[in-house]
């Protein structure tokens, strides 16, 4: 059924831009149009960067569209203009009007990363794994009105491995998402998929991240730690103090040392290594404000740390 679908894209960065990728390079259908955020600006000269969809979009000479805000009138015009058969939407980061829900005549879907109900919300791959999941995966949604509340087409699970950061995780769930939306549009455009309504147990929200989040408490049992080490790669990442001098942790592993929370326990050839309160953590690399990012036996040579000092 070559080109039977006409297909708006609402997608905004370089991760998702897989989905669009998978869309146009697929058989199946036309793509019409793509809707990304503004350029934004970057650097210290803040000049207006376009983003990586953007470029591709415009690779493909596809109609481009940039609206602040989703719910103006000028670019709902613009959009009804493409007349969309179905808008596929991937992190667009805004919620869409009624307006565009309710305009293409198969509705809007959102490739969503994560087994929904679980972790409706802004930030889904981070909190899989500050929460210490053992999968995850991806939800292709019929969007609502609500957040994140639509109807299920369809979804695939991936484990989390023990050496997955929020990084490896977003990368691999971008590839999954462009993969399972190309092979569900043309089952649900036919109706040999109907959605089926969320189920209402085991609902859980991600609440956008903030970067406070990555302060850590060394009061926390080590594993929790270390899962917030690595589900915070790579914003805002991890971050403690040691006399008022912020250190990033970038990575970490868990480890049977005991010892009073936030105190140093080893600081040498063999390794840095802090209390907390369940086990602790082997502190693996780290970042001076202002400095590079050092392998612990590297910070070390060049950072005189104590046994007994204290990291808050």
């Amino acid at each position: 059924m070559a080109q039977t679908e006409a297909i708006a894209v609402l997608i905004p960065d370089s991760s998702v831009s897989r989905s669009l990728r998978a869309l146009v390079s697929s058989r199946e259908f036309e793509v019409v149009g793509v809707i990304t955020q503004p350029d934004r600006p970057k650097g210290r000269d803040l000049r207006l960067h376009a983003s990586p969809v953007k470029a591709l979009a415009v690779s493909f000479q596809l109609p481009l569209l940039q609206p602040p805000r989703a719910r103006e009138e000028s670019f709902l015009a613009e959009l009804r203009a493409l007349e969309p058969e179905l808008i596929a939407v991937a992190a667009y980061g805004q919620i869409l009007p009624p307006a565009i829900l309710d305009l293409p005549r198969f509705g809007c879907l959102n490739v969503h990363t994560s087994l929904l109900p679980k972790y409706r919300g802004a930030a889904p791959i981070q909190w899989a794994v500050l929460q210490d999941e053992a999968a995850t995966g991806v939800t292709i949604m019929k969007m609502d009105a609500g957040l994140d509340t639509g109807g299920i087409i369809t979804q695939e699970k991936t484990p989390i491995a023990l050496s997955d950061t929020s990084e490896t995780l977003h990368q691999r769930l971008a590839e999954m998402g462009a993969q399972l939306l190309v092979r569900t549009i043309p089952d649900f455009v036919s109706g040999r998929i109907q959605p089926r309504p969320q189920p209402v147990e085991g609902v859980s929200y991600a609440p956008k991240i903030k970067k406070e989040d990555g302060r850590l408490d060394w009061k926390k049992p080590a594993r929790t730690l270390w899962n917030r080490v690595r589900g915070l790669i790579p914003w805002p990442g991890t971050f403690t103090y040691l006399e008022g001098s912020l250190l990033k942790i970038w990575q970490a592993e868990v480890s049977v040392a005991t010892g009073q929370s936030g105190e140093i326990l080893q600081a040498d050839k063999n390794g840095l290594i802090v209390g907390c309160g369940r086990e602790s953590l082997r502190i693996l690399t780290l970042q001076r404000e202002g400095g590079r990012r050092l392998a612990a036996h590297e910070f070390l040579a060049g950072h005189k740390l104590e046994r007994g000092q204290q990291l808050e």
